[in-house]
């Protein structure tokens, strides 16, 4: 069943993204069984056994919002673990059919951490399960160095399929794939730029926690696994605008996925639009868009959360700093800085200007 994982093709996307001649190289990474994610999940899995942190029979418990579930869920079968999945009440519904049909044992947090949002109540009930069951091991996607690592496979496969990258596009949500691709082709290519994809209402790169209708990128914590240091710049989406470029990338290129899918394209075209025509870019896409079809292709949920018919704005708002205003639309942000660090520049600041007084 590994054998199942990795070598996904690339796809050239021009029109109506990026104008004739022009576009971008997308990685389809829902051509793996279950995703992006099947690369961590089997990695993470393979390497604690190494180690001797995961024993013959252990249970993997570990907090997610789907795809991550569908890679451990597959790395139980391959190694012979039972997998038990935290979740919240945002799982699609035939996500939740589909981990259980993969025999994944699924445990559903009921309320938001009152600061954390669902990640961190997910997180806190991993932490009981953990009490709870002798032998078992949780992954910890967000710092676990091996979910970064996992992905210098995909990096060599973009260099071997491209041969020159100079822009690479990755949405962010516990930083693994985008720093451990970004990490080997920043060794290739010394000059690559690395762009963040993130949604509106989340805290990863300095902007306030908020209710976020898209799943796969963003956060209400800081994992430890998102690699600031490579970031030139940052783009946060609202899900308007990625519902809008998923559907122009079913209709035009029969390729396309989920949120993640529809953010990073969305960037990446205009990319495409404003650099030289020879920059070579690559963006990635996590997933297809089979857990979508009740959310970001259904006319009915879309038109309920005032999704339908909202083309984005041809160019990105710009903020001066990460932390400057709260976002609701497209927006871009050339100064990257791990939020943690500004928090603690900021309380410097204060602590400075009241010893001055």
């Amino acid at each position: 069943m590994t054998g199942l994982v990795g070598n996904t093709p690339v796809l050239h996307i021009s029109e109506p993204l990026a104008p004739a001649g022009r576009g971008f190289w997308a990685k389809l990474e829902g051509f793996n069984p279950g995703g992006i994610k099947d690369r961590p999940g089997l990695h993470m899995v393979e390497r604690a056994r190494v180690r001797g942190e995961l024993k013959p029979g252990g249970r993997i418990i570990e907090s997610t919002s789907g795809t991550l579930g569908l890679g451990l869920a597959l790395a139980g079968m391959v190694y012979g673990h039972p997998v038990t999945l935290v979740t919240d009440p945002g799982l699609e519904r035939s996500m939740t059919q589909l981990l259980t049909a993969y025999g994944a044992q699924i445990n559903m947090v009921s309320e938001p951490h009152p600061t954390g949002g669902w990640q961190q109540a997910r997180r806190e009930r991993v932490a009981q399960l953990l009490k709870q069951h002798p032998d078992s091991w949780s992954p910890d996607q967000y710092s676990n160095p091996d979910n970064v690592s996992a992905y210098t496979p995909l990096a060599l496969e973009l260099a071997a399929e491209l041969g020159h990258i100079d822009i690479l596009v990755c949405s962010v949500g516990t930083g693994g794939h985008s720093a451990g691709v970004s990490r080997v082709l920043k060794q290739l290519y010394p000059e690559l730029k690395l762009v963040g994809v993130d949604t509106v209402n989340s805290t990863l790169f300095g902007q306030s926690s908020g209710p976020r209708l898209m799943r796969g990128l963003g956060n209400s914590i800081h994992p430890r696994n998102v690699a600031y240091e490579n970031f030139s710049e940052v783009h946060w989406v609202a899900p308007a605008e990625a519902v809008w470029t998923c559907r122009q990338l079913a209709a035009s290129h029969y390729a396309t996925g989920g949120w993640s899918v529809g953010a990073v394209a969305l960037v990446s075209g205009w990319l495409a639009r404003t650099l030289p025509a020879d920059t070579r870019i690559a963006a990635i896409f996590p997933d297809g868009p089979q857990r979508y079809l009740g959310t970001v292709y259904d006319d009915d949920y879309c038109a309920a959360h005032g999704l339908l018919d909202l083309p984005p704005a041809p160019e990105p708002d710009v903020l001066g700093r990460p932390d400057e205003k709260q976002v609701s639309r497209w927006t871009r942000c050339t100064e990257v800085v791990d939020p943690q660090r500004l928090a603690e520049q900021k309380a410097t600041g204060s602590r400075g200007q009241e010893k001055s007084k």
